[in-house]
């Protein structure tokens, strides 16, 4: 139920009528070359009969694509289930409208039994067809661009401050907003920050332990401890690849890659929005 209710990342289409004229394509040329469900037994001429039923998926795909548009820019954000119900819906009204065509062509009476097996199949198909579509294509996006679903908050931190410690008998605290912290690593019994001042990135050792910035910066979700030796605030993520296996993160201009350990990632998972 949480996959549903994630935000889906991919815009809203900008080549909607190009997508429509693919889809009736597809149809035309699946009945034209294949001849499925015993269209090889029909007498007449298939070439325009294939072409009226990718004319019909082309006209339904873009009437429904036209009314669906709206929701884009209403429903905010626009979640994994709204996808799922959109083809879905999709599906189905281009089904009702190749099947009244069926019925025309191949001359037999519009009931309710004759519908009910073509919507069976229709749900079945249209199912696998969202599951694969949505789920390929979101998996996709999460393993290349992870930074786009994190759930960031950086503008409600603009003002706030955080300070490491420094243990050593001498040493200094380092003071600074944490939007400009990148990243901490465990180096022995010391701890290299990596953060940004005066817009370069610039890096200060502490005697600390990743343990205790974890404690300093414990009232802060954001800032979260990926590998047993990195700890990354997550509001400066601006690249990210990898699968389920581990990720690797870009903060900023930083030229290293902060690494995301496998046992790291269903929490990382866990701030998507």
């Amino acid at each position: 139920m949480s996959f549903l209710t994630r935000k889906y990342p991919f815009p809203e289409s900008s080549h909607w009528l190009w997508d429509c004229v693919v889809y009736g394509a597809i149809v035309f040329l699946m009945l034209y070359l294949l001849q499925p469900f015993g269209f090889s037994m029909y007498q007449g001429n298939k070439l325009l009969v294939s072409l009226l039923f990718g004319g019909v998926t082309f006209g339904s795909t873009y009437v429904y694509g036209r009314a669906v548009k709206p929701l884009f820019r209403h429903i905010e954000p626009w979640c994994v289930w709204h996808e799922a119900l959109s083809i879905l819906g999709l599906v189905l009204l281009t089904s009702i409208c190749n099947f009244l065509v069926c019925a025309v062509v191949f001359r037999f009476p519009v009931t309710f039994s004759r519908f009910l097996p073509f919507l069976y199949w229709t749900l079945i198909i249209g199912l696998f067809i969202t599951v694969f579509s949505v789920g390929l294509n979101y998996y996709r996006y999460l393993r290349n661009k992870l930074e786009v679903l994190l759930d960031k908050t950086t503008e409600a931190q603009t003002d706030v401050m955080v300070t490491i410690r420094d243990a050593s008998v001498r040493g200094n605290d380092l003071q600074l907003p944490i939007n400009d912290l990148l990243y901490v690593e465990a180096q022995r019994n010391n701890v290299m920050v990596c953060y940004v001042k005066d817009g370069q990135t610039s890096t200060l050792e502490l005697h600390s332990t990743l343990t205790a910035v974890l404690d300093d910066l414990k009232a802060y979700e954001n800032i979260f401890q990926c590998h047993r030796s990195f700890v990354v605030n997550l509001n400066n993520i601006t690249s990210a690849q990898g699968n389920s296996n581990g990720y690797q993160l870009k903060l900023g201009h930083c030229a290293t890659l902060v690494p995301v350990s496998r046992s790291y990632v269903p929490k990382l998972r866990s701030y998507i929005a």
